[in-house]
C-alpha cells in the first residue's frame, strides 16, 4: 500500500474536530477536579470557624490571590501546551511575578517584625503538615487535567504534566485556604509554595510516561 493510500484510510472514519473542544475538555476536568479538592478540604479538614470573618480583611484575599493568580496562568500555560508543537514558552516567566509579590511582602513583614517572632511568622503552627495537605488535596485536579491532556496532542509532554500539575497544586491550595488558619505572609511564601511544588514536579516526572501519544 501506498503511503497517500495509507494516509487516507487512517484519516478515513475522521471527522472534523468540534470547536472549542480543548477548552470545553479542561473545564471540565478543572470543574471536577476544583469540586474534589473542595469536597476533600470539608471532609478531611473542615472550613475555619472564623471564615465569614476573616473574608472581612484584606489579607485573607491577599492569600487567596497567590494561588489564584498561579491557578491563572496554569491553566493558560495547559491550554497551550496541550496543542501539538507548542512550547510554554515565556509564560513561564510570568509564574515569577506572584511569586515574587509575596515573597516581597513575606520580606517586608520580616523586616519589621522582632526577631523573636520571625521563626512563628515562617512556621505558623501547621508548617509540618501544609504542604502535604495541599498535595494530599491536589490529587483529584490531577488526575482530571492528566485525563484531560491524553484526550488532546501535547507534544512537550514534560511541560504539560508540569503545567497541569501546577494546576492541580493552585486549585488544591485555593481550597486549602477555606480551612488554613495560618496568615502571615512569609508562611504562604513558603510552605504554599511548596505545597504547590510537589505536583508541579510530579506532574514534569510523568508526563512523558502517561501523555504520551
Amino acid at each position: 500500500m501506498k503511503t497517500d493510500e495509507f494516509i487516507s484510510l487512517l484519516a478515513s472514519a475522521e471527522g472534523p474536530v468540534q470547536r472549542h473542544a480543548l477548552a470545553r475538555r479542561l473545564s471540565l476536568a478543572l470543574l471536577a477536579g476544583a469540586l474534589g479538592a473542595l469536597l476533600l478540604t470539608v471532609v478531611l479538614y473542615g472550613v475555619r470557624s472564623d471564615l465569614a470573618e476573616v473574608a472581612r480583611t484584606p489579607l485573607f484575599w491577599a492569600k487567596v490571590a497567590l494561588p489564584a493568580s498561579l491557578a491563572v496562568l496554569a491553566l493558560w500555560l495547559t491550554q497551550r501546551l496541550a496543542r501539538p508543537g507548542m512550547r510554554g514558552g515565556a509564560l513561564w516567566s510570568l509564574l515569577g511575578l506572584p511569586l515574587l509579590l509575596v515573597w516581597l511582602g513575606a520580606a517586608i513583614s520580616l523586616a519589621g517584625a522582632p526577631v523573636e517572632a520571625r521563626a512563628e511568622l515562617i512556621l505558623g503552627r501547621t508548617w509540618r503538615t501544609c504542604a502535604l495537605n495541599i498535595a494530599l488535596l491536589s490529587i483529584p485536579t490531577f488526575i482530571a487535567v492528566f485525563w484531560a491532556l491524553r484526550g488532546l496532542a501535547p507534544t512537550f509532554l514534560g511541560q504539560a504534566g508540569g503545567a497541569g500539575g501546577l494546576l492541580a497544586g493552585a486549585t488544591a491550595t485555593l481550597a486549602y485556604c477555606l480551612h488554613c488558619p495560618e496568615m502571615g505572609v512569609p508562611f504562604w511564601g513558603l510552605w504554599y509554595v511548596l505545597g504547590m511544588l510537589l505536583p508541579t514536579l510530579l506532574g514534569a516526572a510523568l508526563g512523558p510516561r502517561l501523555l504520551r501519544w
